[in-house]
């Protein structure tokens, strides 16, 4: 098999006929993720740029384009390209997150202004992402049902992460992350057991089929976690808290990215 060949089998396909990730592929997307995360966070440093609250606030905008881009492609509202479905319209969106963020900083410096004026930028994003929406939503059917499943299921699976916080100091100290995962677990497992959607990720497609019910995310999601934090937490003391902060901004945005989008598309398919 030729280098082309192998590309286009491993990471062409899957998306061009929809199949999901694969083993090979969800390997090299794992370690660029890993590469990226590490550039970012010395390009921040060269910057100025703390990874602190206020950053969090100015990224949110653009961690929402990413899930809003990917369901209304999915929905018919934009093209399905390799630029506006995962992994391309996600590099799409950090490439205009990463350009915004020079532009202001350019301009501003690590000045205090700097995350108004980003965040701004990134709601300005969004919103013409929400006017393409609006337009087209014709293409849209609301799923109210939807919610009489996924409100009990996010309650129970919130509940036992409440109760979990209360006795583990590590899932205290972390419980955003937990919430915001076991958020994505839920809209998972209300997708697949009750409207027959199907799971990309190969990891938890075959823990699925090895248990024979979605139910299993959740178990897959606290053991993951829950090995992330212990190892960022107990393990890497002696890092740069900025640089765990920004592990852990990306963990967040890993688990309510891909939650938000399989929310949206349930609900307005």
């Amino acid at each position: 098999m030729s280098f082309g060949e192998f590309f286009y089998r491993y990471f062409v396909e899957p998306i061009k006929y929809n199949q999901g990730y694969n083993v090979v592929n969800t390997l090299v997307y794992a370690i660029i993720l890993g590469v990226a995360v590490l550039l970012l966070y010395k390009m921040l440093k060269k910057m100025g740029i703390k990874v602190d609250e206020r950053f969090f606030v100015a990224l949110m905008p653009y961690i929402l384009l990413g899930p809003l881009m990917r369901s209304i492609t999915d929905l018919g509202a934009l093209p399905r390209t390799y630029l506006t479905v995962s992994p391309g319209g996600y590099f799409v969106i950090a490439g205009f997150a990463i350009a915004s963020l020079f532009a202001v900083w350019r301009h501003l410096g690590p000045d205090d202004r700097l995350y108004p004026i980003y965040r701004d930028f990134g709601w300005v994003l969004v919103g013409g992402l929400l006017f393409i929406a609006v337009i087209n939503w014709e293409k849209f059917s609301v799923r109210w049902d939807y919610f009489k499943y996924f409100i009990p299921s996010l309650l129970v699976a919130e509940s036992f992460i409440w109760l979990l916080s209360r006795k583990f100091e590590l899932v205290r100290n972390n419980r955003i992350l937990f919430y915001t995962h076991f958020y994505d677990a839920t809209t998972t497992f209300v997708g697949i057991q009750f409207f027959g959607f199907w799971e990309q990720h190969v990891l938890a497609r075959t823990l699925m089929n090895l248990f024979g019910t979605p139910a299993v995310m959740y178990l897959e999601k606290l053991v993951i976690i829950t090995l992330v934090v212990y190892v960022l937490d107990r393990l890497m003391t002696e890092e740069d808290p900025e640089l765990i902060n920004f592990v852990k901004l990306t963990v967040f945005i890993l688990g309510f990215g891909p939650g938000t989008r399989n929310l949206l598309i349930a609900l307005l398919s």
